[in-house]
């Protein structure tokens, strides 16, 4: 298949098969994945929960609007940000680019002064819808690459995130959970495996100038 293809073949998976598990190879290319993800000045103000256990996730279940992907899925992928976003990030970051790139601080200071004076310049709030965005391109992103590599995955943002926290400990961690991609492989009864895509024209979504 080509891309085009692979994007047709996935849809949101409603129910997927408990027997089969993503491998540890295909594990590690969607963490991979998403460490790759794009994100503003490239911050990185978000986290990937991996859950497999799965009693861990029959707890989340109820929490989740009793939608059985959470717990069905090989492994439910928990899209976190942090619940702030201190200036001893931003210094972190630097120090990362510096170790990375060899590249000096006369270079490198201007950029972190200034991207300090960004952070906290915004509220607590405003720094966590700004993680939430970055998030959903992480979402985007994962949602492809699995496309690619042949695993399902069905996009959720219907859950209670409070009891994810809670359930989770994600306090203690210092996030907070804004999206769920339960991944795996669909399973040979989803009647929602071979409906067609309904989708509006290119013509109508995509304008040329």
């Amino acid at each position: 298949m080509n891309t085009i293809d692979k994007l047709k073949w996935r849809y949101a998976t409603k129910k997927f098969d408990t027997t089969k598990k993503l491998s540890n190879a295909k594990l590690n290319t969607l963490k991979e994945a998403f460490n790759l993800t794009a994100t503003s000045f490239g911050l990185q103000t978000i986290t990937m929960l991996i859950v497999s256990d799965k009693e861990v996730r029959d707890n989340l279940v109820p929490h989740s609007y009793y939608q059985k992907q959470v717990v069905e899925a090989s492994h439910l992928l928990v899209i976190c940000i942090k619940d702030n976003i201190i200036n001893s990030d931003v210094v972190d970051y630097y120090k990362n680019i510096k170790n990375t790139r060899n590249t000096s601080e006369e270079i490198l200071n201007p950029f972190r002064e200034s991207l300090i004076k960004t952070m906290n310049g915004m509220t607590v709030e405003e720094r966590q819808n700004w993680s939430k965005n970055q998030a959903y391109i992480a979402l985007g992103n994962l949602m492809t690459v699995c496309a690619i590599e042949d695993i399902d995955a069905c996009p959720m943002e219907g859950f209670v995130p409070s009891k994810f926290d809670e359930l989770l400990q994600l306090q203690e961690k210092g996030l907070k959970s804004v999206l769920l991609l339960p991944v795996g492989y669909r399973a040979a009864d989803d009647m929602f495996a071979e409906l067609k895509k309904v989708r509006k024209s290119i013509s109508e979504t995509v304008i040329e100038l």
